[in-house]
């Protein structure tokens, strides 16, 4: 494990969004899940892709709240533009499990 300075996990901006809405992303090399998070009047709405589909289906994930990156810079997945990084942890089969704040808080707020 390499060690970071507190200065360096500052750099991290994760915030809470709320997912508005979710389709299929068949063309994904990896089952995927292609996602639109938004973050409040500051960020607004941004997209992701997530390797998701072992937990999650398309149908269920609007209105849910998860955790995500949003300073990274958008990156190509296949044909779609990620631009926030939603975050997980694998379950025992390694399949993603997504981090979610387990109260209610509010959009946008940022994780410290």
């Amino acid at each position: 494990m390499t060690e970071i300075s507190f200065d360096d996990f500052l750099k991290v901006d994760i915030r809470v969004g709320q997912i508005t809405r979710a389709e299929p992303y068949p063309e994904a090399r990896k089952p995927a899940i292609k996602l639109w998070v938004d973050f409040g009047p500051e960020i607004g709405e941004k997209k992701s892709s997530a390797q998701i589909t072992a937990h999650y289906a398309p149908e269920t994930l609007p209105g849910k709240r998860v955790m995500a990156v949003v300073n990274f810079p958008p990156r190509q997945i296949g044909k779609f533009m990620s631009e926030v990084l939603v975050l997980g942890a694998p379950d025992d089969a390694g399949e993603v499990v997504l981090l979610v704040p387990d109260k209610d808080v509010p959009i946008g707020g940022r994780m410290f």
